[in-house]
């Protein structure tokens, strides 16, 4: 099989909340983990836990059970509409309970989707916090684990490290102030600050890069050294703004590492998004989908299907251009976003990938799919013009990190004064990328070209909604007073909104749960 085997050892746990998780039958980790292949199946539960829901299939035995559609608690579609839906490049037409909030930027701590967006990052730190108990020496020793087993399991622990360290990064962005919990407890943890947060996440990942196999080296789908590389670029150069230290220059030798790991551009950018992109040498860390054997409502089919409606396809029935076999008539874009665009039509720059029959550019109303530019990014074709596994349940794998990131986060460290890095270098390879979008070098920079500002648009026109925007946005300064887009703050025209949305509540419910913890300004 291409991708990483999601086999998983069947745990339940009782509450989402509960920090003390364990498997039910007390036998169970006594007797399971006799055998080394459970090692590796409880990892795959860990990598699982981004894009999957539960158990069994798409509606059963659910992860999380706080909201009534488990399709909600896909990690990757409540984390991209965080990051997508309350910024330019996102509307969406549904009305779920909360859900217009995210544009509004009128959430509270009762938000469903922020509630299953924390609950969701604690899952998954638990459950890394537990493979890591059930694998140490002495749990190996007990289990008589031989050897050459322990070698393998000792890189499994390194990649459960990395799984939490990238959850807790994601805490840190969205959150700010939550507890680090690295052991399962029934106690109360104590709150982390910003800066306690980023030091256990720089720290972790300092330990564990020389633990992982080299770039390429891992099995696909699973994370190695130009993951940490990744992740650590994005920790540092949004150190400013997280918690008001630069970080610049650690951004750039970590852009560097990647940018010399051997990675290279696809031909044709519309791949990345099709159901073979997982052949890519271009996306250095994804999340795996197969339409047959990773079955949710998140994730790509998330993207795939929530795209598409109004005309689309022949006559707004025929979907088989896009690899399904119907569409949910949700998300949409902004003028705001299209703006950065040379053109709708992607003749100029390829990466516009843009519906526009029927569709209407400006936004009268959010609720109408055809108000707004349609955005079929993701689709369930191979580059070949075959169609997935599965007309329902997509096999396109969603990029959590993929080169060009690295080029522009490169560029973007530089000018805001980190060393060891080359600005003539950096435009080169923005080059390479805007020559891949234009055919030619028609659109070709120079060194005065490329400030902050050129870079911001750069990233949307090369990032769009690949769950960028919302960060990127706040490390600029332009996401809640000083960001103005359609329907922003519940405005047609759109009006800036308060400071602390930069940062999203701490749920009501831990905060009842736990009495050490703090809620956040502004709520």
């Amino acid at each position: 099989m291409k991708k990483l085997s999601f086999l998983f050892i069947i745990l339940f746990f009782a509450s989402c909340t509960d920090l003390e998780i364990l498997p039910e039958d007390a036998a169970t980790e006594f007797e399971v983990f006799k055998d080394p292949l459970a090692y590796r199946q409880y990892l795959a539960k860990i990598y699982g836990a981004y894009s999957l829901t539960g158990q069994d299939g798409p509606n059963n035995a659910p992860d999380i059970t706080i909201v009534n559609d488990e399709g909600f608690t896909s990690y990757i579609r409540v984390y991209w509409k965080a990051q997508e839906l309350t910024t330019d490049e996102a509307v969406i037409a549904w009305s779920d309970a909360g859900i217009r909030d995210l544009h509004e930027h009128s959430w509270t701590s009762e938000n469903q989707f922020i509630r299953v967006l924390y609950y969701r990052i604690a899952f998954i730190t638990s459950l890394a916090n537990d493979f890591l108990k059930q694998s140490t020496d002495e749990r190996l020793d007990l289990n008589g684990i031989s050897d050459t087993d322990r070698a393998e399991i000792a890189t499994y622990r390194a990649e459960a490290r990395y799984l939490r360290a990238l959850a807790y990064w994601h805490a840190l962005d969205f959150f700010r102030n939550v507890a680090v919990v690295t052991e399962i407890t029934s106690s109360f943890p104590e709150q982390s600050t910003p800066t306690e947060l980023f030091s256990f996440i720089e720290t972790e990942l300092n330990e564990i890069e020389g633990l992982l196999p080299a770039p390429r080296a891992n099995e696909y789908g699973r994370v190695d050294q130009a993951a940490v590389w990744m992740l650590q670029a994005k920790l540092y150069l949004n150190a400013e703004s997280q918690i008001g230290d630069q970080k610049y220059t650690e951004c750039v030798t970590a852009c560097k590492k990647v940018i010399s790991a051997g990675y290279s551009l696809n031909a044709d950018y519309n791949t990345l998004f099709m159901a073979d992109n997982h052949t890519s040498n271009e996306i250095i860390f994804a999340l795996n989908s197969d339409g047959k054997n990773t079955q949710n409502w998140g994730s790509t089919t998330f993207l795939v299907h929530g795209a598409i409606g109004g005309n689309m396809g022949e006559d707004g029935n025929d979907l088989s251009e896009y690899g399904v076999s119907g569409g949910w008539g949700g998300m949409r874009t902004t003028s705001a976003m299209l703006d950065k665009f040379p053109d709708l039509t992607g003749d100029i720059d390829n990466r516009a990938i843009f519906y526009t029959d029927g569709q209407n550019i400006e936004i009268n109303d959010i609720a109408e799919f055809t108000d707004g530019v349609a955005v079929p990014k993701y689709i369930n074709k191979t580059s070949t013009g075959v169609a997935g596994s599965d007309v329902t349940h997509v096999d396109t794998d969603y990029p959590l990190f993929r080169l060009p990131d690295a080029f522009l986060m490169y560029a973007e460290a530089i000018r805001r004064g980190g060393s060891g890095g080359d600005i003539n270098e950096a435009v080169t390879l923005i080059n390479t990328l805007r020559e891949r979008a234009y055919g030619d070098t028609s659109g070709n920079v120079t060194e005065s070209d490329v400030d902050l500002d050129f870079i911001l648009d750069e990233r949307v026109r090369e990032l769009y909604w690949e769950g960028t925007r919302r960060i990127d946005l706040i490390r600029y300064n332009q996401y809640s007073e000083n960001g103005v887009w359609p329907w922003k703050g519940g405005v047609k025209e759109g009006t800036p909104t308060g400071k602390f949305r930069d940062y999203f509540p701490i749920p009501a419910s831990d905060l009842l749960a736990n009495p050490n913890l703090i809620q956040n300004d502004g709520y």
